[in-house]
C-alpha cells in the first residue's frame, strides 16, 4: 500500500510538473527571464557605480537559480528521463545551465564563465518553435548553398582573371593580381564606392560599364535572389514537418485557413448584397419617376 500511495504520489507531481512545463505562461516567464539576462550583460559594459554592479550581480546569481529551476523542473516533468535527453536543445540548455554555475571570482575560467553568460541569450532559441525551425532551415539550406557558393566563386574568378588583365595598368593596387581583384570584385558586390572603381576604368576603357554592369547583375541581384528562394524553399519544408510533427499545430494553422476562406465569402456576400439592393433602390427610382410622368 505504501508503495502504490508513493507511486501514485510521484505521478501527481510528474503531471503538475508537465502541466507547468507545458504551460505557455511558463514559456512567457523564461523568455523574460533570458531578456533580462541579455540586458544584464549589456549593462556590465558600461561604467555603472559600485552599487550598481552588486545589484547585477544578485540579479545574475538570481537568474541563474531561476534557471536550475526551470532545466529541474522540464527534466522531472518529463515521463520518461531518458527522452529528455534525446533533444539535442535540452542537452544545450543543460550543458549553457550547467557551465553558469561556475564561479566568477578567482577562477582560471572567468572569460569562459562570462561567455556562456553571454550565450545564454541563445536558448530564446529552444523556447520558441518558430526560431527552432528558422535556424533548422538555415542549416538544411547549408548544403544546397554550398553550390550557389560555388557558382559564385567561378564567376568572381572569372571576372577577376578579366580585370587583372585588362585593368592591371590603370591601377595595380586594385587589379594588379587575382586575390586582390577579387577583393576588388567583393567590394564591387557590396556596393562601397564602386563607382570610383567603375569611372577610373572608364577613362580608358569607355566601355567597361559593362563588365561591372554584368557582374553586379549576375552576383547581387540573380545569385542573391536564388539563396533567397533556397531558404524559403527550405523554411516551408520544416514549417511543413513541425506541422506534422504537431497535428495541434496543423490543426490551428487549417482552422486559420478555413476562417480566412469565411471572412472572405462573407466579403463576397455582402458585396453582392449592396450591388443588389443598390439596383433595387435605383429600379424604385425609375419606378416613380414613370408614375410622376
Amino acid at each position: 500500500m505504501r508503495e502504490l500511495r508513493s507511486d501514485l504520489q510521484m505521478n501527481n507531481w510528474q503531471e503538475k510538473l508537465n502541466h507547468i512545463r507545458s504551460h505557455k505562461l511558463f514559456d512567457a516567464f523564461i523568455i523574460i527571464v533570458i531578456i533580462a539576462s541579455a540586458l544584464l550583460v549589456g549593462v556590465k559594459t558600461y561604467s555603472v557605480p559600485d552599487w550598481v554592479v552588486q545589484l547585477v550581480d544578485v540579479l545574475d546569481l538570481l537568474i541563474t537559480v531561476i534557471f536550475v529551476v526551470e532545466i529541474s523542473v522540464r527534466f522531472l516533468g518529463e515521463g520518461r528521463k531518458r527522452d529528455f535527453f534525446k533533444s539535442g536543445w535540452n542537452w544545450f540548455d543543460s550543458i549553457i545551465v550547467m557551465v553558469s554555475l561556475i564561479p566568477i571570482e578567482d577562477s582560471d575560467m572567468v572569460l569562459v564563465a562570462r561567455l556562456i553568460r553571454v550565450f545564454r541569450v541563445l536558448r530564446m532559441i529552444s523556447i520558441i518553435p518558430e526560431l527552432r525551425i528558422l535556424l533548422n532551415s538555415l542549416i538544411q539550406a547549408l548544403p544546397r548553398l554550398g553550390y550557389v557558393a560555388a557558382l559564385i566563386f567561378i564567376i568572381f574568378y572569372i571576372y577577376a582573371a578579366v580585370g587583372t588583365l585588362l585593368f592591371e595598368t590603370i591601377n595595380p593596387e586594385l587589379w594588379g593580381n587575382i586575390a586582390v581583384a577579387m577583393l576588388t570584385l567583393f567590394r564591387v558586390m557590396t556596393f562601397e564606392d564602386w563607382t570610383d572603381v567603375m569611372y577610373e576604368t572608364m577613362e580608358v576603357y569607355p566601355f567597361s560599364w559593362a563588365f561591372y554592369l554584368s557582374f553586379i547583375f549576375l552576383t547581387t541581384f540573380a545569385f542573391l535572389n536564388m539563396v533567397i528562394g533556397i531558404v524559403v524553399n527550405v523554411l516551408e519544408e520544416e514549417q511543413a514537418k513541425a506541422d506534422t510533427d504537431n497535428p495541434e499545430r496543423s490543426s490551428l494553422r487549417n482552422l486559420h485557413d478555413e476562417i480566412q476562406e469565411v471572412r472572405a465569402l462573407v466579403e463576397r456576400i455582402e458585396s453582392r448584397i449592396a450591388e443588389s439592393s443598390g439596383a433595387i433602390k435605383d429600379d424604385n427610382k425609375n419606378r416613380k419617376v414613370n408614375e410622376s410622368d
